[in-house]
């Protein structure tokens, strides 16, 4: 006959069995979930490059189109820049040519107020109620007037 400490012995095998197969299911289930926690956390690290990946494609297109838009205004500036140019360059010689032709003008006034001073015109003559009364200008202007002494640029009379 079995003692009653065989008994004790054998059921308790029997838990250790029972406490043996506990712990590894315990620690299947620990490792099955440790697995599935890695693999959702490996989806997440792809979806994550993913994501990175094409926010950088993203950069990069939007980089090209800006470095398009400085190219074109850069390019733009440039081609305003050089008509600027031109423009003051047209503005120099026309204001050249104009005080040319003032100038000319002057000595024309000079000359046209000397002439009728020559012949006897004088300012105390152009009174009211002699007729030349606009003709006193010139007489006047004979007084302070200085001819040119330089030919003007014939290249300014080219247009």
């Amino acid at each position: 006959m079995a003692s009653p400490s065989s008994n004790i012995c054998s059921s308790g095998s029997s838990e250790g069995d029972l406490t043996v197969n506990v712990v590894d299911s315990k620690k299947r289930k620990r490792m099955e979930s440790n697995r599935e926690s890695a693999r959702r956390s490996r989806i997440r690290k792809q979806k994550h490059l993913h994501d990175l990946n094409s926010q950088v494609a993203l950069f990069k297109k939007e980089n090209s189109n800006i470095l398009k838009v400085i190219n074109m205004s850069t390019q733009h500036f440039l081609n305003v820049e050089a008509e600027n140019s031109i423009l003051r360059a047209q503005m120099m010689e026309l204001s050249h040519r104009l005080e040319s032709l003032n100038e000319i003008l002057n000595s024309i006034s000079c000359t046209a107020a000397g002439a009728l001073v020559s012949e006897g015109f004088h300012t105390a003559t152009f009174g009211p109620g002699h007729g030349l009364t606009n003709m006193a200008p010139f007489a006047l202007a004979y007084t302070s007037c200085h001819p040119i002494a330089a030919a003007p640029d014939e290249a300014m009379f080219q247009y």
